[in-house]
């Protein structure tokens, strides 16, 4: 997503009255949508029911659009742009790529302004109140991972944000949908056939993408804190055998500080975080193959 002026305003906000607007929850942010595109509203209740609120005295934390511009291209390149406020920060998308755009956008109005919050680049799943913390690099398979554990009984706490409470040391559950990539959308569908995943977005610039529904239970419980107990870095690797190392706190420290959003930022109150996330966890890396082989040894070593 190549980024405008940051400073650009809404030139189109006339027609934004009118548009369908929800407001709904994910973890502990609330959003209010206004959107002229009808279908981008199903995809949003099919892989979140339930998650809508009124919303009509609550603080909402992001007011985003997305709408079609006025302009004669719409006829023959359909596409739709992002607002977040006055702010029209990305490039336009195609039209019938509503849906991820809305997702991305989403992610970089989280990852700019919630700094109350230690944010790490890492899934989160949770077993009996413990989460399991998988800081990861894009394309170690990360996503692929965190979808077949939250479709095997771990709750999904989050795909993409790790939000740790810096003084608590708790994690806030962030339960979005899962973006599958290429062969990771097939993996999950053999994995579990009844999985609800959206709709194909081919072309995007992660290559095809489907979004695998949070399950029930991680949307139910999305403002279900969990305290964090391992520290798990994954990497897929085709064809090898899985290997479960310990993974020196020193070490863990350097690389967890490397996977998150603000660590610098948030300054003392970052390093504190992050210290006590490190004590308070054991940590490994993991490297596969095989998914399931995967699953199985993590399961044995973490919870027997």
């Amino acid at each position: 997503m190549a980024p405008e002026n940051p400073q650009r305003r809404l030139s189109e906000r006339k027609g934004l009255s009118a548009a369908q607007g929800i407001c709904y929850r994910t973890g502990p942010f609330l959003v209010r949508l206004a959107t002229d595109y009808p279908p981008l509203l199903q995809t949003l209740a099919e892989l979140y029911p339930g998650t809508q609120v009124r919303g009509d005295d609550e603080i909402i934390d992001f007011h985003l659009g997305l709408r079609r511009p006025l302009s004669p291209r719409r006829w023959w390149r359909p596409y739709i742009r992002f607002h977040l406020e006055n702010l029209v920060p990305f490039e336009p998308y195609p039209l019938d790529h509503a849906f991820p755009l809305l997702e991305w956008g989403l992610n970089w109005c989280i990852a700019t302004s919630a700094h109350q919050y230690l944010m790490l680049h890492a899934a989160v799943v949770e077993r009996d109140g413990s989460a399991l913390i998988l800081p990861a690099l894009p394309g170690s398979g990360k996503s692929t991972l965190c979808a077949a554990l939250a479709l095997r009984g771990w709750r999904l706490l989050s795909d993409e944000f790790g939000l740790v409470e810096p003084a608590a040391g708790r994690v806030s559950p962030l339960p979005r949908a899962v973006p599958l990539k290429n062969e990771s959308i097939s993996v999950i569908r053999e994995l579990a056939p009844n999985a609800r995943l959206g709709p194909l977005y081919p072309e995007t610039r992660k290559g095809t993408v489907a979004h695998l529904s949070p399950p029930g239970d991680s949307l139910r419980r999305q403002l279900d804190p969990a305290t964090p107990r391992w520290i798990v870095f994954p990497r897929f690797v085709k064809g090898r055998p899985v290997q479960l190392t310990p993974v020196p706190k020193s070490v863990a420290f350097r690389r967890l500080a490397r996977n998150a959003f603000n660590y610098r930022l948030l300054g003392a109150t970052g390093f504190l975080g992050a210290t006590r996330l490190i004590r308070g966890c054991s940590s490994h890396r993991i490297e596969y193959g095989d998914l399931d082989q995967a699953i199985r040894t993590l399961e044995q070593a973490l919870l027997e």
